[in-house]
């Protein structure tokens, strides 16, 4: 797993697995790599309490709940329907609700840090914008995943 050092990790060697009939993440197992993933962030929000016989004319910030954000992942259109029949699913009123996985590797392509998404859901699909125009764009799809909670390992 992580290791301290003096350069910080590339952002460019990751996996991601999107649990169900997908696989686990491993190398192999995933249909389509993605290119981008991003949204990997909670805010916890804090309520301000004060009693009225304090001595400091301040405010305490006591800890209430927490959101996390939505989780962008980019890919090429690479023509697998698996990810499609997932979002097909949940429009026609599947609950499949899944732990997603994405692992960032090193150099030798070995793990270094996992951000579990517990309980994702897709929440928008966006297909990929075509254009008859110079081709050399490529086909790109997005996936916004809402979830329940971040964890790290």
């Amino acid at each position: 797993m992580p290791v301290q050092r003096d350069n910080p990790y590339g952002a460019f060697n990751f996996l991601v697995s999107l649990g169900g009939a997908q696989g686990t993440g491993d190398e192999g197992q995933i249909v389509g790599g993605f290119s981008d993933v991003s949204g990997l962030g909670f805010e916890v929000k804090y309520a301000e309490y004060r009693n009225g016989n304090e001595k400091v004319n301040t405010v305490r910030k006591v800890q209430n709940t927490f959101t996390v954000e939505d989780v962008t992942l980019k890919r090429g259109l690479i023509g697998s329907a698996d990810l499609f029949a997932w979002l097909k699913g949940v429009r026609q009123g599947q609950i499949d609700p899944r732990p997603v996985t994405i692992t960032l590797l090193d150099e030798a392509r070995k793990p270094v840090g996992t951000w579990k998404l517990n309980k994702a859901q897709p929440k928008k699909y966006t297909g990929p914008t075509l254009a008859a125009k110079g081709g050399t764009e490529v086909a790109m799809e997005e996936l916004v995943l809402c979830h329940e909670g971040i964890d790290y390992a």
